[in-house]
């Protein structure tokens, strides 16, 4: 056997040699000349940590948190170190060295296999851990599939393609997963960007279940926070949280490849006020561009950019320019030269071959170089090129081919990131090059607004994302299959962080029928990134486009959306707090009821806390949706329906089954065009009555600037208590001046006949129809209390 097929034998780590006691944890050393350091950032994060005995940088792209003492126990015996926090139990078995995780009611959560453990294989390192019976998995973010992944395997690989119902991989690597026991939850993030391999039982004969990656360190973070919420704002804590979106791009957002001059794009937003349907933000695809050179300008076909954003401005709209990260080649002194090409060879930004030379790739600009975003000083360099887009008055950026994409897909795999000590093969670098670019992208475009939030949105991304960027899915296909698995993904990234996500509503690829098209966009209005968008050559997506009927039935849809603004601002305000996405699996407020793990029913969703979404295709006018727990009523209808069982509901075109949670709290608006209209000025709260408790983090903002970070923002706490006939409105906290001048206050199923005050003082109610009441309450920053007397 040759000395290189000897490096292709697995080899698993060893027994323990030493142990030492370090700042944040223990270090222990193997007879296999291995290092293992179990360090905690938590309580309930543990990080385990296997290198060399000469470890290399320890820098992520992914973690932003420090490590802290959270170790209260260590202790030493002749077959294991055992190590505690306040929720976690440790222990490491030293003949061979085996790391296991218990609850801290000593009930077993997760470990290595005794047998193979941590295993190298050539370059390639694998942990391989006990499966339990029974046992679900959850998350991996981009990933198409069932919610349980349990039986299934996966690959990370960053990669352009248009994608099917199971294709894997896609374009964006999220390396965290959830495991469901009997009555526990751990999480796990392997922090490894190199092409990495997820198995949960597959092919292993429930022997296993294992993952691993083509390079790097076995590192990892446990999680074993007590429920799946509480692993999101674990894990949420450790990547960082995303930041407050501008508020006009929850609005609706209109694409197409492309709208190819300044005065047809102008006629599109032109038509969407004139058929008063609202929308925020309309997008120039790639033929805005001076020979697809990215950060120019085509002067033939959008001949006077800001004039364009001026009028666009006067209609209450935004424009979003797409981004590649390929810089043309382009040596020509034509005007002075294409200064990113020209400035990134003279300064050595661009990714290079071991001899020095940058790499060349092909991409829709043809030859094109690409720059090193690892790099800070390339970021920075970067994000001073979007100075000829933002004084054109474009607010939003959509970074594409990122992946990165080049014609031909592979880059030659000796393509080298980095300076110095920090010098990367693309091995390394490929899994986190979108992300550096939606980075890059974003804190140079929040510099050069002054003070005002752009809107970034990626393609590719690594975990932790959501600090610099939203997220689409990619090139998908006009299908009922490609819708529901669409929101079967998009419920993924959110168990994995990423909250604000969509997809191409109507289809990438291909042409929708008239009634999948309805459908898509019915659901657009409970998907965070409400963004609709074809391919060149598709037929048009805009609502017009499919007759007088389905225009209509898509303004009411339009209109829903803008009147949940303040429902939906606020949950953004949770997920910039907390890590809980807006898109929310049932895996996390039902982690236990088997039921939504049935394919019938896995893509169904909580949009907020309160609402529950139940996608159906097109080509059917009834759903088979499953309620959990308690009482629901249909949005639409009011009509009730009891929990833990699954209806036949109608579902026709003009009404997607939409239902809410008896104590929901719902702030809504009127509906409005545009979020630059401030409306009738009415913040309508809407309650539906239950049997128990509920609370509601109201938030506003400016919708803006980031003044909210100095404290310019409003919180009101609203409560809902049926035990003591009371509903709660909390003083107002923060220095921001509601931009609502009263407040409505909208009951559903109270209890007929009741009476009502308002912090002590009677008051009539208004009934609007025989099961929902309204009442006015005084314009107050004050807390206010509304009882009612059955």
């Amino acid at each position: 056997m040759s000395h290189a097929q000897n490096n292709l034998m697995p080899h698993s780590l060893g027994n323990m040699q030493k142990a030492e006691k370090i700042q944040y944890g223990v270090r222990f050393t193997t007879d296999d000349q291995h290092l293992v350091w179990i360090t905690t950032y938590a309580p309930t994060i543990i990080r385990v940590n296997i290198t060399d005995l000469h470890p290399s940088s320890d820098e992520s792209y992914a973690v932003v948190a420090s490590p802290q003492r959270a170790f209260t126990r260590m202790q030493e015996t002749s077959t294991a170190w055992f190590l505690e926090t306040d929720s976690l139990q440790v222990r490491i078995n030293k003949k061979p060295l085996r790391i296991q995780f218990y609850h801290h009611d000593g009930s077993w959560l997760d470990g290595d296999d005794a047998a193979l453990g941590v295993t190298w294989q050539g370059s390639q390192v694998y942990s391989y851990r006990k499966l339990q019976d029974p046992e679900r998995f959850i998350g991996l973010g981009e990933k198409t599939g069932p919610l349980n992944r349990r039986g299934l395997s996966y690959v990370n690989w960053n990669t352009d393609a248009g994608y099917q119902t199971y294709s894997d991989p896609l374009y964006a690597t999220y390396p965290f997963y959830m495991g469901i026991l009997a009555n526990h939850v751990f999480g796990l993030f392997f922090d490894n960007t190199f092409k990495s391999f997820f198995n949960f039982g597959g092919s292993t004969d429930d022997r296993m279940y294992f993952f691993g990656a083509e390079g790097g360190e076995m590192n990892y973070y446990f999680f074993g926070a007590s429920t799946v919420e509480g692993i999101l704002k674990d894990y949420t804590e450790l990547t960082g949280r995303m930041p407050m979106p501008p508020l006009w791009s929850l609005g609706y957002q209109q694409c197409r490849y492309s709208y190819m001059s300044q005065q047809q794009l102008l006629d599109v937003a032109r038509r969407f006020r004139q058929d008063s349907l609202p929308c925020d933000v309309i997008y120039c695809d790639i033929d805005y561009m001076r020979g697809y050179r990215v950060f120019t300008w085509n002067p033939q076909t959008y001949p006077d950019p800001k004039a364009m954003t001026d009028t666009l401005k006067q209609l209450g709209m935004h424009l979003v320019t797409i981004i590649d990260p390929g810089i043309k080649i382009d040596s020509s002194d034509e005007a002075g030269g294409y200064a990113p090409y020209r400035t990134g060879l003279e300064n050595g930004y661009f990714a290079y071959y071991p001899d020095g030379q940058p790499y060349t790739g092909s991409v829709w600009a043809g030859r094109s170089h690409f720059p090193d975003f690892t790099r800070p000083e390339v970021r920075q360099w970067w994000g001073e090129q979007f100075q000829v887009l933002v004084n054109s008055g474009v607010t939003g950026f959509w970074n594409d081919m990122n992946e990165p994409a080049a014609w031909g897909q592979n880059i030659p795999p000796v393509v080298e990131f980095g300076k110095g000590k920090n010098i990367a093969t693309i091995q390394q670098v490929h899994n986190v090059y979108g992300m550096q670019m939606a980075r890059a992208t974003y804190e140079g475009t929040r510099k050069l607004l002054n003070g005002y939030r752009p809107f970034v949105l990626t393609r590719a991304a690594y975990s932790g994302i959501q600090r610099y960027s939203a997220e689409w899915t990619g090139d998908n296909f006009a299908t009922d299959d490609n819708m529901m698995m669409g929101y079967r993904t998009l419920n993924s990234m959110g168990l994995s962080g990423e909250s604000f996500v969509g997809m191409d509503i109507g289809g990438f690829n291909g042409n929708p029928t008239p009634e999948l098209y309805v459908r898509w966009m019915s659901l657009g209005v409970y998907t965070p990134l409400f963004r609709n968008h074809t391919a060149k050559g598709n037929t048009s997506h805009e609502p017009w486009a499919w007759g007088e009927f389905n225009e209509i039935t898509v303004r009411h849809f339009l209109q829903t959306r803008y009147r949940l603004l303040p429902y939906l601002y606020s949950c953004f305000y949770a997920s910039h707090t907390t890590g809980m996405p807006v898109n929310r699996s049932l895996a996390i407020d039902y982690t236990y009821d088997a039921h939504i793990y049935d394919p019938r029913f896995d893509a169904e969703y909580l949009f907020g806390p309160f609402m529950l979404v139940a996608p159906v295709v097109s080509t059917q006018q009834a759903a088979h949706v499953y309620l959990p727990h308690g009482q629901w009523y249909r949005f639409s209808t009011d009509q009730a329906y009891t929990g833990d069982t699954s209806w036949w509901v109608p579902a026709p075109l003009d009404d997607l089954p939409v239902f809410v949670k008896a104590g929901a709290i719902i702030p809504m608006q009127n509906a409005v065009e545009t979020t630059a209209d401030p409306g009738d000025g009415i913040l309508r709260i809407h309650v539906w009555y239950g049997p128990d408790s509920t609370s509601f983090t109201y938030y506003e903002d400016d919708g803006q600037t980031y003044q909210y970070e100095q404290g310019k923002y409003l919180v009101r706490q609203l409560q809902f208590q049926p035990e003591t006939h009371q509903f709660k409105i909390s003083a107002a906290t923060g220095a921001y001046v509601s931009r609502f001048k009263q407040i409505e206050w909208i009951g559903h199923h109270f209890p007929n006949h009741a009476t009502f005050n308002v912090n002590g003082k009677p008051v009539a109610v208004k009934h609007l129809s025989n099961d929902v009441i309204a009442l006015m309450l005084p314009a107050s920053d004050q807390s206010i209390t509304i009882q009612w007397e059955p």
